[in-house]
């Protein structure tokens, strides 16, 4: 005869305690799920921007004041900056209590940037904050008041003020060094680039690529490029680049190749012009003389006229001795 086993009391316990959480297990299942979902939602929306970005916005802060009418001041910048520019403007005889003032950059209007301007202490001042991260930012920034007065603000890297009006003269084979050089009262740039123009758009040169042909030496306010073994190809437009963090200053200069007789045409078009009119002169010559002869040797030629001069005269003589014997 066997016994069944009967639960102890400890056991009894686990038993109940098992049961227990099996019946709450799908509260905590629940309980997940609705937290799962809490946290989705939370996500949703605007993803915040990367830290690199965060990391490139300006950190310097610069104040311009410009007063006036209808002028404008030039500002260099060289690294991204928030620019605070602020206009004022006295006004005209007609000094109202309050106008419209409003930005343009590079002639177009700034979205959202008409304000009602007060006068206060007989001026209307209007000021606003830019943030110049990038090349993009620079440009014309003006402050109009009331379509009557404009003030502009000019944002741009350092300029190469050294333009080069002329080209430069090379020889097919020959070897020629273009210089471009800022002035030494600006800022000196963190790096120089030379470009040449295809027609369409500007190509980098790289040394590294190309070290046959090219040899670029820079050095503070001024870069140098040689161009090696010259040929018909290399003619054109190369750019000079001063390199800011905010932008890029460019001038440009003009190389023109010659082959080593180009200097001698002025000179071969006046011999063969020179050789031309002799040779004319000469043919003018001998036609007239043959035609002279011609003439003196025709039909009608008097024979009396071929007798030597001498015997005429001797006839003319003999003549006046008869006349007076008789």
């Amino acid at each position: 005869m066997q016994w069944a086993h009967r639960p102890s009391h400890t056991e009894d316990r686990e038993i109940t305690t098992m049961t227990a959480s099996w019946k709450q297990l799908p509260i905590h299942i629940l309980l997940i799920l609705a937290s799962c979902r809490h946290i989705s939602s939370k996500s949703v929306g605007p993803t915040a921007p990367p830290l690199a970005l965060i990391t490139t916005l300006p950190t310097d802060t610069r104040s311009v004041v410009l007063k006036g009418e209808n002028t404008f001041e030039n500002i260099e910048l060289l690294s991204p900056v928030n620019i605070s520019l602020e206009c004022t403007w006295t006004g005209n005889q007609n000094k109202q209590p309050n106008i419209t003032g409003y930005w343009r950059k590079d002639g177009v209007e700034i979205q959202d940037s008409r304000v009602t301007v007060d006068l206060e202490n007989q001026q209307y001042n209007l000021k606003q904050v830019f943030s110049i991260v990038n090349e993009e930012n620079l440009g014309n920034y003006t402050c109009v008041f009331g379509n009557v007065a404009e003030l502009v603000f000019i944002l741009a890297a350092p300029q190469i003020g050294e333009i080069r009006d002329k080209p430069i003269v090379s020889y097919v084979g020959d070897f020629v060094v273009l210089t471009c050089k800022m002035e030494e009262n600006k800022p000196t740039p963190n790096s120089w680039n030379w470009f040449k123009y295809n027609g369409t758009e500007k190509e980098q040169i790289s040394v590294a690529t190309e070290p046959h042909r090219y040899l670029i030496s820079s050095e503070g306010w001024k870069t140098k490029l040689k161009v090696k073994n010259v040929s018909e190809a290399d003619a054109g437009l190369y750019y000079c680049g001063a390199v800011y963090a905010i932008s890029t200053s460019l001038s440009h200069v003009e190389l023109k190749v010659i082959t080593i007789l180009e200097p001698l045409k002025p000179f071969l078009t006046i011999l063969v012009e020179v050789v031309i009119l002799v040779a004319a002169i000469l043919i003018y010559e001998r036609s007239h003389s043959k035609r002279k002869e011609a003439e003196a040797d025709g039909p009608n030629a008097d024979p009396m006229n071929t007798q030597p001069q001498g015997e005429e005269n001797g006839a003319e003589e003999s003549n006046s001795v008869r006349q007076r014997k008789a």
